[in-house]
């Protein structure tokens, strides 16, 4: 018999029923231990109110507290690819750094995805082109976290055309396994609501499944899809992962931010 999949409209009617289980409020708990990640489009600092606000962004990473934060759209997409964000401000009041990335001058990142941290060193940096219409890339950072665990991190952000992402999916991986092994984590916002064999969220299984539960993050004001995810290369890795949903979340961007705990253990440096 032929496996059927959730269509848009089946996805956004369970999505809304269970709306209810979910807390309106997510907040950091320090006492659990572990390495806080985030994910989160800024929509170019452009919120549901219609308002350009770059510090309602920066008061919701503040809210967040991560340990490493991926930002999609913090660039203007055209011309001079201007940064978005008061990035002192921001290292001021989070002790959040960015990975340095050779880009346009004014320009926070690489292709719009900027990705932070708070504590390590940062031992490589790629800037990858992703296939595709649309300009897309993903920045791959290797860090060396406060404690000796090394982290990989694919910052990503995927196109909106399905057989772009495939295609994006597939040079991810083909990154992943030029590499050498160590605890990886995956996350941005991949523009993938649909599971099957035609979704670029199964193409990334063999490496970074069994994937995650799915948490509606878009839009803001009334989350039903799954565009947003953190996923790892080890069982184990991630150790919870949620949605960030506070007032303020829901008004600074389009997309609420996404975050997960992780268990470094296994990454330790000898």
């Amino acid at each position: 018999m032929k496996k059927s999949h959730p269509t848009l409209a089946t996805q956004m009617m369970a999505s809304l029923r269970s709306r209810g289980e979910r807390p309106l409020l997510s907040v950091r708990d320090d006492s659990d231990g572990g390495l806080l990640v985030a994910s989160y489009n800024v929509h170019k600092c452009v919120g549901t109110d219609g308002k350009f606000d770059p510090d309602r962004i920066i008061q919701v990473i503040r809210e967040i507290g991560p340990d490493v934060i991926a930002l999609q759209e913090a660039d203007k997409r055209f011309g001079e690819r201007m940064g978005l964000l008061d990035l002192p401000r921001l290292h001021l009041e989070t002790g959040l750094t960015r990975v340095p990335v050779l880009s346009q001058p004014k320009s926070h990142g690489w292709r719009g995805n900027v990705l932070l941290f708070k504590e390590g060193v940062v031992r490589d940096v790629h800037q990858v082109v992703l296939p595709g219409l649309e300009p897309r890339g993903a920045l791959v950072a290797e860090i060396e976290m406060k404690g000796g665990a090394e982290l990989r991190v694919i910052a990503a952000h995927l196109g909106l055309l399905r057989w772009a992402r495939r295609q994006q999916a597939d040079m991810i991986l083909d990154l992943m396994r030029a590499r050498s092994q160590c605890p990886t984590i995956l996350m941005g916002d991949f523009n993938e609501w649909r599971l099957g064999q035609g979704s670029s969220l199964s193409r990334l299984e063999p490496v970074f499944g069994p994937l995650p539960p799915a948490l509606p993050s878009f839009p803001a004001r009334l989350p039903v899809l799954s565009l947003d995810r953190i996923m790892a290369n080890q069982a184990g890795l991630i150790t919870d992962i949620s949605v960030h949903d506070t007032p303020l979340a829901r008004t600074a961007s389009d997309h609420l931010p996404i975050k997960a705990r992780l268990d470094l253990t296994l990454g330790k440096l000898v």
